[in-house]
């Protein structure tokens, strides 16, 4: 199961009841936070979200709407008694002077910031073992990465199969955690040689700031949920929108339908945009189920069973 909450929906600047575009993905008990501008903690705290339990901080880019809230939050962390690493990740692209700053103005922490920049356009890092991350270069005006979570799904277990191998039942679990064991004849058994096909997993792509482009698609391919970029509302923006790098309603639900998405969660809106959903029909007259983020929008991803 993920747990996917929308802590902030804003450009540029935070309002009233909006902070600037950030995302929290909860899996098993730890939590991955995308961006971190102003507004996040305040954010974080109203829609449940622990602060303490932050192990992997993912920064789209380094504009300041997406980073000023991090040396408050690092500090946060630490007073509430964080002690374990947690790891950042962003472009690598000015990675390096921007985290440096960062933390400087976070001060002494009583724990390791892991850092580790991403090589684009394309990069991966696993998290916790079992989460997938994906990452591709988008089309902004500075470099800046979106991020794909995957949760993939083992086949079922196949007892049949394992009993023909004279497998004991104590042995089992571990075959189902990916484990390879050592059957009581000396032979080594493998996860795949008892466990059927791969199931359906989970995907939840986040894609903000960027104007559309031609692999953008196929990164979002078959996803979960598509959190996007949506910055301007209508396409009499549409110039503006391709200038700096930033998408508007229609383009969204053009990409969900491209890609084939189950969900599709407007975010990121302009501050002049200060009714998101009257200008929800523009997503939605592409995409019919289009549905417009908020601040603490949450929703619990699950495995399809068939």
């Amino acid at each position: 199961m993920l747990e996917v909450t929308l802590l902030g929906c804003g450009a540029t600047m935070p309002l009233p009841g909006r902070a600037t575009a950030t995302c929290a993905i909860k899996y098993d008990g730890r939590v991955a936070l995308l961006d971190c501008g102003e507004g996040t903690q305040v954010a974080a705290r109203q829609a449940g979200v622990s602060l303490v339990r932050i192990d992997v901080i993912c920064l789209t880019h380094y504009h300041g709407d997406h980073v000023f809230g991090l040396p408050g939050l690092l500090q946060t962390m630490a007073s509430q008694g964080r002690t374990e690493p947690v790891l950042l990740l962003g472009p690598e692209k000015g990675y390096a002077e921007t985290v440096e700053l960062l933390l400087t103005l976070a001060g002494p922490l009583p724990f390791a910031i892991q850092r580790r920049p991403l090589h684009l356009p394309q990069d991966a890092v696993s998290l916790w073992d079992s989460l997938k991350v994906k990452t591709q270069l988008l089309h902004h005006r500075i470099a800046c990465t979106g991020y794909r979570f995957e949760l993939p799904r083992a086949g079922r277990f196949q007892p049949e199969k394992a009993k023909e191998l004279g497998l004991p039942c104590r042995l089992w679990g571990k075959l189902q955690k990916g484990e390879a064991v050592q059957n009581t004849n000396g032979d080594t058994v493998l996860p795949e040689q008892v466990m059927g096909e791969p199931r359906q997993g989970l995907v939840v792509v986040y894609a903000t700031d960027t104007a559309p482009f031609a692999e953008l698609p196929a990164f979002a391919k078959d996803a979960d949920l598509l959190i996007c970029d949506a910055t301007y509302a209508d396409e009499e923006s549409l110039e503006k929108a391709q200038l700096y790098g930033h998408s508007t309603f229609a383009q969204c639900g053009q990409l969900a339908v491209q890609s084939d998405v189950k969900r599709l969660w407007l975010t990121h809106f302009g501050g002049a945009l200060t009714d998101p959903e009257a200008e929800l029909p523009n997503a939605q007259q592409v995409y019919p189920s289009a549905e417009t983020g908020f601040d603490g929008k949450t929703i619990r991803l699950n495995f399809i069973e068939k």
